[in-house]
């Protein structure tokens, strides 16, 4: 199972938001990348970098800090926030992240998800689900997709995706428990390989994830927890590498 770090930025700075409500942000750092090397110092093997600004604006903002990121550390990144055009994936891929999340694009634009990884392979194109109560929210979550996640995460497979985030959003940044269960069931209806976003507040939550790994969790996003020192990314890797 791989275990995310997760970069949140917004102007700039790393910071997280509690339920992605922009009114509760706490900034950890003024230099996102100095996070980025604690996390990669620490074992981790993927960064997971949402561009805050973006998700609010519908394209990238924040590239020079990912960029920044990029040129100080050697592990792998992915990166989510607005990207919703073919040019604006190109350009992410062009200065080195690893993988493209695409978020709400997928509920209003799937076309554009199976021209995505057609172009550049499932590999390189991942789908964000974000929702609460089993209901897709989009466009930095304020607003309800009306559609089921479950039924989303079945169509985005027969459009070639392999991997998806799934973000129970009425957990995010609360540290009140990672919804397994709920992720666990994506996976198996979907048939796509998922990771669990949204919750995650001690190691308790590495371990019952690990549980389902059989069912096609492939990994979890850890954010606040690592932040405040509930949970610790060594200690979580160590598990997430037990057979």
């Amino acid at each position: 199972m791989i275990i995310f770090p997760a970069i949140d930025i917004r102007g700039g700075k790393c910071v997280r938001l509690v339920k992605g409500d922009f009114n509760q942000e706490t900034v950890f750092s003024d230099r996102p990348e100095n996070m980025a090397k604690k996390w990669a110092d620490e074992g981790g093997q993927y960064l997971h970098l949402v561009d805050l600004d973006g998700a609010l604006a519908g394209k990238s903002q924040n590239l020079d800090t990912v960029e920044m990121i990029l040129k100080t550390v050697n592990i792998p990144v992915e990166l989510g926030g607005g990207i919703r055009t073919m040019e604006n994936i190109e350009q992410v891929l062009d200065m080195g992240v690893s993988r493209v999340i695409l978020g709400s694009i997928a509920v209003k634009n799937p076309e554009l998800v199976q021209q995505a990884c057609k172009k550049y392979g499932s590999e390189r194109i991942v789908v964000g689900i974000d929702a609460k109560d089993g209901i897709v929210a989009v466009d930095g979550w304020g607003i309800s997709g009306n559609v089921e996640a479950k039924e989303l995460a079945k169509k985005m497979a027969e459009s070639g995706v392999k991997h998806i985030i799934y973000t129970d959003i009425s957990r995010d940044g609360t540290l009140s428990g990672v919804n397994a269960e709920a992720t666990a069931e994506l996976a198996r209806y979907s048939g796509v390989k998922v990771v669990a976003s949204g919750g995650v507040s001690s190691i308790e939550d590495i371990k019952l994830l690990k549980q389902y790994e059989q069912d096609g969790i492939e990994g979890v996003i850890v954010g606040k927890s690592i932040y405040t020192g509930a949970l610790s990314l060594p200690e979580a890797l160590k598990i997430a590498k037990e057979e």
